[in-house]
């Protein structure tokens, strides 16, 4: 009779604890929810069961119904202006109540390596300035920060790891260096909770990250026969595969709402520029879709500099054009640029808080109201061949471009042979450049920064750098690699 009893006991405490509500790891103690909007709130009940959320900002409850087969309910609820910290009480029965909840400024960051760096660095691969912002992190500060662990699926999952965390050390040293370095330019000017959602993997390309319906219907390129247990099934590079990271660590925390993205990553994909140039926009668009922020601002980095293959191939121009266009082809959108600070011993430079902070400054300037500044990166506009140079001209703001009275470099020229020589390059006028070399009479193209080890000098008045830019339309081809400029 007794162990009856005890095993009624032991089925009762089962049944409450595989009844209580579940959550996504966006959803949580310490969360930060995006101010004045109607944020999603979203997780996993018993099918069928009637679930209720109550915010303590408001003391409003929203109820919705948990699906009868799946279990995953969803509500919104209306958050004010930035603020906390708040408690949302979440029942389906049996109460859960989420702590320490700040509303503010909410931002996603995503790519590869070069995001996922974190601010204590790779081995023998350090974040400059790495070690102040670790050991000065303090956990009152109100950036808040969800790591998302590495998870590759071949088919969409509904859950996923990680965490938010305070602004501590530990925290800190192990999330994204671009990601944090471009929340605390916000948090700085803003003087409001920033929150930072990371979900990134070394190596990745971008067409992992796209759900299979975008990439099915726009890339036939790409067969997915290993989704259905078809052909292959992916044991290597399994962070490269279309689709396996957005079913792992995208699909599971969607329809969390933030205000915008952040994207790091393009040096997979750099051999394939034309393509990238459709699979970014794809990717934006999709986002945007898939968390139903249409609105969401996107900023890009374009790859910096480094010796792939051999430093004087062209593939990091050709990449960076294809994520400039791309970009133009979105609203709300903008890049970063990166020529002068590359590394030449390490695909990974240490210098990514000029990353972080040149992405917050286009956020600043394009999405709150900083118009002091000036946070877009000139860029080629037009050119005129003349008396053996090239006058090449850029659209700048009305500060013009710099430096004033030195030469800069990462300019090349080429005739009508196509071999490109290093140039002298002088800035003439606000937006006008004079390129030329003694090896190249008549001149008919110029590029900067296009190979992919280049150093580049050129920037607005606000220390904003130009990307690398071409004037010409040839295509990458292997002429194009190998000329000697020597």
């Amino acid at each position: 009779m007794k162990r009856f009893i005890l095993s009624i006991a032991v089925l009762l405490v089962a049944s409450s604890l595989s009844a209580k509500v579940t959550l996504p790891p966006v959803i949580g103690d310490h969360m930060v929810l995006q101010q004045n909007t109607s944020a999603a709130i979203f997780g996993k009940a018993e099918p069928g069961k009637t679930v209720t959320v109550k915010t303590s900002w408001n003391k409003k409850k929203v109820s919705t119904v948990a699906d009868s087969q799946t279990g995953r309910w969803l509500v919104r609820v209306q958050t004010p202006a930035a603020g906390g910290p708040y408690e949302i009480t979440i029942s389906d029965g049996e109460k859960l109540v989420l702590h320490d909840v700040l509303i503010g400024e909410v931002w996603w960051a995503s790519g590869q390596s070069n995001m996922e760096m974190p601010m204590k660095g790779y081995g023998s691969q350090p974040a400059k300035d790495g070690t102040k912002y670790i050991a000065g992190a303090k956990a009152s500060r109100p950036i808040r920060i969800c790591n998302i662990e590495r998870r590759s699926s071949i088919s969409v999952q509904d859950s996923c790891a990680g965490a938010w965390g305070k602004n501590t050390p530990n925290v800190v040293a192990n999330t994204s260096a671009t990601a944090y370095f471009f929340a605390d330019a916000l948090q700085n000017v803003l003087d409001i909770p920033v929150g930072i959602i990371v979900t990134s993997w070394g190596g990745s390309s971008i067409e992992t990250w796209i759900k299979r319906e975008v990439i099915e219907k726009d890339f036939p390129e790409f067969k997915l026969g290993y989704l259905d247990g078809n052909g292959e099934v992916p044991k290597k590079k399994i962070h490269q595969w279309p689709c396996l990271l957005y079913n792992g660590q995208v699909a599971p925390l969607v329809p969390y709402t933030f205000k915008g993205m952040i994207w790091y990553q393009g040096e997979a994909n750099r051999a394939r520029p034309e393509q990238y140039l459709r699979l970014q926009k794809a990717y934006v668009e999709m986002m945007r879709s898939e968390f139903n922020v249409p609105d969401a601002p996107f900023y890009c980095v374009q790859i910096a500099p480094y010796p792939y293959d051999n430093g004087r191939k062209t593939h990091s121009g050709y990449l960076c054009e294809a994520q400039q266009k791309s970009v133009q082809q979105l609203k709300h959108a903008g890049y970063a640029t990166t020529v002068d600070i590359g590394e030449y011993g390490t695909i990974h430079p240490c210098r990514k808080q000029e990353v972080g902070q040149r992405l917050a400054w286009l956020a600043l300037q394009n999405d709150y109201g900083c118009d002091a500044i000036e946070a877009t990166a000139p860029y080629y506009k037009s050119v005129e061949f003349k008396e053996g140079a090239a006058f090449v001209t850029m659209v700048v703001d009305k500060l013009g471009l710099s430096p004033m009275g030195a030469e800069i470099p990462g300019f090349e020229i080429a005739g009508a042979d196509h071999r490109f020589y290093p140039a002298k390059a002088w800035r003439m006028h606000k937006a006008e450049i004079k390129v030329w070399s003694d090896k190249v009479p008549e001149p008919v193209a110029v590029r900067y920064c296009w190979r992919n080890w280049s150093v580049g000098g050129l920037y607005n008045n606000f220390g904003i750098p130009a990307g690398p830019f071409r004037t010409d339309d040839w295509p990458l081809d292997e002429a194009d690699w190998t000329v000697d400029v020597q």
